[in-house]
């Protein structure tokens, strides 16, 4: 056990060194004689195409200087690369993050986000005139129809592009294309290979001695982030998560589970979520039964200015 819990805690400490790393797709801006990437419209024109990771077209600024994400794991991947572009947040920065980041990003407009709470106010985004609005991450089912929507109603350039936390540095490396911050975006894009393969490497030498964990969310505990889903991308790679079930959430929730299902997975380490049980789980008589919390192998993920494991899963992990 004490070896699995060295692993799983070097392991912790070299992904959490991240400052900025996440995911990608097949977004690009091509060449004059290729079919995936940026193209002019006329030797005259002030646009160019740009095809985003789901296959769309979108005439979008030659020079990008204002942008909006679309969501709180967009706003973090393009604040790492491009802060000076931000007209607006999708989602408010935790208080921690004052005197971590400058006043003049705690203090733009917020305008919601597509998905998740999907509070977007399309009106006042319209307004700030931002050049292009920017969804990073996973692909929804309805991504075409939701972005072209908002591309008409906003009248503003809406793209996709693709990240997970294996593919980051190419989901950089076309953000720098899009943005023409190419040089900014190579530096990000390589650092994140340097941490994910070195984390890569020590996973290969715990091999099978991964530890048996679970990653709970909620304010009762009884959220996890299951096996094989999009947010359990990290947990998933660095213990062995026996959060299985028959329909992984791709939410940021999880899936709901009971504590008989808890107890009956009982793992040796338990990684709870901000604002949570954590504080008092020892407390509870139910949860002293199982092994995690009755040999004291259990952690609450920092937050500040961003949940370090995820929510979203983005570069922060």
């Amino acid at each position: 056990m004490k070896t699995k819990m060295i692993s799983l805690l070097l392991a912790l400490v070299m992904v959490l060194s991240l400052t900025a790393c996440g995911g990608a797709g097949n977004g690009t801006t091509a060449p004059p004689d290729s079919g995936q990437s940026a193209q002019p419209v006329d030797a005259l024109s002030d646009t160019h195409i740009f095809i985003d990771d789901c296959g769309r077209e979108v005439e979008i600024p030659s020079e990008i200087t204002r942008l909006v994400p679309s969501g709180p794991l967009a706003q973090i991947v393009l604040f790492a690369l491009a802060p000076e572009m931000f007209v607006g947040l999708a989602t408010k920065w935790h208080e921690s993050a004052e005197g971590i980041i400058a006043d003049e990003y705690l203090e733009l407009p917020y305008f919601g986000q597509l998905y998740g709470s999907a509070d977007l106010n399309m009106e006042e985004l319209a307004f700030a005139a931002p050049q292009i609005i920017v969804d990073i991450g996973e692909a929804k089912g309805s991504i075409v129809a939701d972005l072209d929507t908002l591309q008409t109603q906003t009248n503003i350039p809406s793209v996709f592009v693709s990240a997970t936390l294996e593919t980051m540095p190419e989901t950089y490396r076309k953000l720098g294309e899009l943005l023409g911050k190419q040089e900014e975006a190579e530096r990000i894009a390589q650092f994140c290979e340097r941490v994910y393969d070195r984390t890569l490497s020590i996973m290969e030498e715990v091999g099978d001695n991964k530890v048996d964990a679970l990653y709970i969310l909620g304010a009762e505990g009884l959220n996890v982030l299951a096996n094989g889903s999009y947010h359990a991308e990290l947990i998933d790679m660095l213990t062995n998560n026996l959060a299985v079930v028959d329909d992984a959430s791709s939410r940021g929730t999880g899936n709901a589970v009971g504590m008989e299902q808890l107890s009956v997975w009982d793992p040796d380490y338990i990684i709870f979520a901000p604002v949570s049980i954590y504080s008092d789980v020892a407390e509870k008589e139910t949860w002293r039964e199982m092994t995690a919390i009755a040999n004291g192998n259990y952690i609450e993920v920092p937050e500040g200015p961003h949940n370090w494991m995820g929510s979203p899963p983005a570069v922060q992990r």
